[in-house]
C-alpha cells in the first residue's frame, strides 16, 4: 500500500525538525525541502541535510535561489547587523526576510504537484515568534486557497492542504512534543548567526526564544553554543 506523501519545509532548525517528526508520526512519507537562499550562514542548511538522513526522510532536496540580491534583512544583507538586544515586539524586526515564506511555499507547492502529494508542512508559529507577517494563520489560509486555485492538482480535484501544526504552540510545548517523538535537538540549528561549526551565538532573538523554551519545558538544553 502506497504511503501518503507530504512535502516538509525543513530549515534545519528546532521547529521544522519537530514538524518532520510529527508528519512521520502521522504516517506520511516525507520529502524534505530546504533552501540555499543567500542567507548569512550555511549552518542551518548543513543541519537540514543531517536531520533528513538521521530521521529517515524519503528524499531531501536543496533549492537554490538568491534573496540576498534584494537584501532588506539582517539574514540576507551582511551590511545589516543581527540585533542582540530585545526588540520592540510591536514592530516587525530586521530579521524578517521579505516574502520568504511565500517564496518557500511556492517551491514546495511545485514539488508537491510533481509528487502528487496533498500536504505541505511548515513550522510557522504565532505564539513564540518574532512578529513576522508570514507566520500568521491568515497567511497560511490564504496561501492554501491560492494553491488550490493555481494548480492543475487543485483544478482536477486533488485538494492540497498547508499544515502548520505548531501554529498555536509555545516553544516549550513544541520542545516537549518533539522529545516525545524522539527528536534530537542537538542536531538542530536555529541561530541567526551560527558559526561555521554550527555553534549558536546564544544572544540573538532566535537563541533567546529557544533557550527560554527549554527552561519552560524543564528539560536540558542540548543546543551547541559558542564558547563564552
Amino acid at each position: 500500500m502506497t504511503k501518503k506523501r507530504a512535502v516538509i519545509l525543513s530549515s534545519g532548525g528546532l521547529d521544522s525538525t519537530t514538524v518532520l517528526a510529527m508528519a512521520q508520526q502521522q504516517g506520511y512519507e516525507c520529502y524534505c525541502l530546504s533552501f540555499d537562499y543567500g542567507q548569512r550562514h550555511s549552518a542551518e542548511l548543513d543541519a537540514s541535510v543531517k536531520i533528513a538522513d538521521v530521521m529517515g526522510a524519503k528524499e531531501h532536496r536543496i533549492a537554490k535561489l538568491d534573496l540576498s540580491c534584494f537584501g532588506g534583512s539582517a539574514l540576507t544583507d551582511m551590511d545589516i547587523a543581527v540585533p542582540e538586544d530585545e526588540e520592540d515586539m510591536g514592530n516587525i524586526p530586521i530579521t524578517y526576510v521579505p516574502a520568504r515564506n511565500t517564496v518557500f511555499l511556492s517551491y514546495a507547492l511545485a514539488w508537491a504537484e510533481v509528487l502528487e502529494a496533498s500536504e505541505i508542512f511548515i513550522g510557522v508559529n504565532a505564539v513564540d515568534y518574532s512578529g513576522y507577517p508570514d507566520c500568521r494563520p491568515d497567511f497560511i489560509a490564504a496561501f492554501e486557497s491560492l494553491a488550490n486555485l493555481a494548480t492543475r492538482s487543485g483544478v482536477e480535484g486533488l485538494k492540497l492542504s498547508i499544515q502548520a501544526p505548531l501554529m498555536k504552540m509555545s516553544k516549550a510545548q513544541i520542545i516537549k512534543r518533539g522529545l516525545e517523538l524522539g527528536v534530537d535537538y542537538s542536531l538542530t540549528v536555529s541561530c541567526y548567526q551560527a558559526d561555521d561549526k554550527g555553534l549558536a551565538c546564544g544572544r540573538c532573538e532566535s537563541c533567546r526564544l529557544r533557550k527560554q523554551g527549554f527552561v519552560e519545558a524543564k528539560t536540558a538544553d542540548t543546543t551547541r553554543y559558542q564558547p563564552v
